[in-house]
């Protein structure tokens, strides 16, 4: 059977039409997504497949790397210039790479500005559809009011950089200050079957039409650990990454996963959740197995 990520339905993002399955690039770097990819061809196979199956949203950001190399970002300029026209980069700026493989916050003007040239210059475009303001905040020097980051990327936006501006690793407290701000295109936070805090805002953004792109959406693998979502696939007959991507789909209609891989099976497999119905009460059991005890 033929697999199409327009098999999951479709939602307006930033005034585009697009189907609700898109892909993650934060895996396409090497092991612990740091480096170089193992294998770059294959890497760059995977980019081609998922547009050739309909993907047309691709988050990715110029730190997707190491602090000097924009691993991701290379990699998809290679794979898909020139891009298709109704082809979608969801970028992020407000974080960075650290030399131990770790994240740090970068919120400061220069550091967004900074973070959205390179976006530009190695992707190759003049613009970007939407970017997201990531906020981390460690307390440290490159962080900055909530609301003065936000200004930068009006400005970001103003100037033509980006397109529309996205939220990401927020709280619904910072969702309503944006909102009160400027439109909200998107947001990004970390929400799978498995984890579940993030349901008000899941809710808000149903409420008010904006989609929520939950990365992490296969919660780094651990869906196939025994438990309900393993369970119900063993009854499908699919794999567990399905379930997952199936529940998401169904948990509200402005949810549009970014699922990341390397691996073009498992990126045929993650396409492929788009046409899963799950019976009523497998979803049932999976809305139980996600709630907090006591919820």
């Amino acid at each position: 059977m033929t697999v199409s990520a327009t098999d999951a339905g479709t939602l307006r993002l930033a005034g585009r039409e697009v189907p609700r399955l898109g892909f993650g690039a934060m895996r396409l770097p090497g092991p612990g997504v740091w480096g170089p990819p193992p294998d770059r061809d294959r890497a760059i196979a995977v980019c081609r497949r998922a547009v050739e199956l309909g993907v047309r949203v691709i988050d990715t950001a110029w730190y997707y790397g190491t602090p000097d190399q924009d691993v991701a970002n290379e990699v998809l300029a290679e794979a898909l210039r020139p891009y298709p026209d109704d082809l979608v980069f969801v970028t992020k700026l407000g974080g960075r790479r650290t030399d131990d493989a770790g994240w740090a916050p970068a919120l400061r003007p220069e550091q967004l500005r900074e973070g959205a040239e390179r976006d530009l210059r190695v992707l190759g475009v003049e613009s970007v559809p939407v970017a997201h303001l990531r906020w981390i905040d460690d307390g440290g020097p490159d962080v900055v009011p909530f609301a003065d980051a936000l200004g930068t990327m009006l400005e970001l936006r103003d100037a033509g950089k980006i397109g529309a501006i996205g939220l990401s690793n927020v709280d619904l407290d910072q969702v309503r200050t944006a909102e009160r701000i400027t439109d909200v295109a998107s947001v990004s936070n970390l929400y799978s079957p498995l984890q579940r805090d993030d349901d008000p805002l899941v809710d808000h953004c149903a409420a008010a039409g904006i989609p929520y792109l939950p990365f992490f959406p296969l919660a780094v693998g651990s869906v196939a650990d025994p438990g309900a979502v393993a369970d119900v696939a063993a009854e499908l007959g699919v794999a567990p990454a399905q379930v997952a991507l199936a529940w998401l789909l169904h948990r509200s209609a402005t949810m549009l996963p970014i699922p990341g891989t390397g691996d073009p099976g498992h990126l045929e497999e993650n396409v492929g959740a788009g046409s899963l119905r799950l019976p009523d009460d497998a979803v049932a059991r999976l809305d139980a197995a996600g709630r907090p005890s006591g919820a």
